[in-house]
């Protein structure tokens, strides 16, 4: 008698939805990255710095006075392979009481980005421009 071999359909990977608990977990680790990130190129002390729970409101680094004096910024980070920018800078927005509003992104297999207000961004560089050489701010 000759077996029959079953056909197993091909998925192809997009189309899969991620579980809850894996996008929550990969979020997580972006939190993580980005506190670890200022925490090392800011030296700010490690409790200065309190990554959020998932899916709780506010902003998701929450920082003591210390890191403010350091990082003068709300953020929201999101690491999702499609995101609407602008809805994600209307929640940082929305989040940063008196500080700007930064969003990092992140996706699979791409480097961490920023968003920031244009204009804020423009006055930033000029302010710093006229402290460094372009050669001291691009090393």
């Amino acid at each position: 008698m000759e077996k029959k071999s079953k056909s197993v359909p091909i998925v192809d990977v997009k189309d899969v939805k991620v579980k809850t608990q894996s996008a929550k977990a990969k979020g997580r680790r972006f939190q993580q990255w980005v506190r670890d990130k200022l925490i090392e190129s800011l030296n700010i002390h490690p409790e200065d710095v309190e990554s959020r729970s998932m899916g709780a409101g506010g902003e998701d680094l929450i920082m003591a006075r210390a890191a403010r004096e350091k990082f003068p910024y709300s953020i929201e980070c999101k690491n999702q392979e499609t995101l609407n920018v602008w809805k994600s800078y209307e929640q940082a927005e929305s989040n940063s009481g008196n500080y700007e509003p930064v969003v990092f992104i992140k996706r699979n297999n791409q480097k961490p980005l920023v968003v920031v207000d244009a204009d804020y961004f423009v006055k930033l560089h000029s302010r710093v421009a006229k402290e460094y050489s372009i050669d001291e701010l691009l090393d």
